[in-house]
């Protein structure tokens, strides 16, 4: 397979990724992936955004969650977000730092 052919495939199956998150599966909470799989929407867009910024393209969080999330983050949370319980929001810190590292 050509080395374009290939990105241009990985870039779709991201956007189709991201489509079903945002749009088909918003009821799937961020905290739930990230207890199961170690990753979520705000992991998605860090590494959109860490990307960015290996290809010299300053960009913030902020920035690269309204790129990826199509909204602000408080807007995403005022639609979608429910609120946690202690159970899970234990389980998410266990994760959080198997998988992304210590919180600042």
């Amino acid at each position: 397979m050509e080395k374009q052919t290939e990105i241009e495939l990985q870039a779709a199956a991201f956007r189709r990724l991201q489509k079903h998150l945002m749009e088909d599966r918003t009821d799937v909470q961020n905290i739930d992936m990230m207890n199961l799989a170690g990753f979520c929407r705000n992991c998605l867009s860090r590494w959109y955004q860490e990307a960015a910024n290996e290809k010299g393209i300053e960009m913030g969080k902020d920035e690269a969650r309204q790129i990826f999330y199509g909204m602000t983050m408080d807007e995403w949370k005022a639609n979608y977000q429910t609120d946690a319980s202690p159970e899970k929001q234990a389980a998410f810190k266990v994760a959080f730092e198997e998988n992304v590292g210590k919180k600042d």
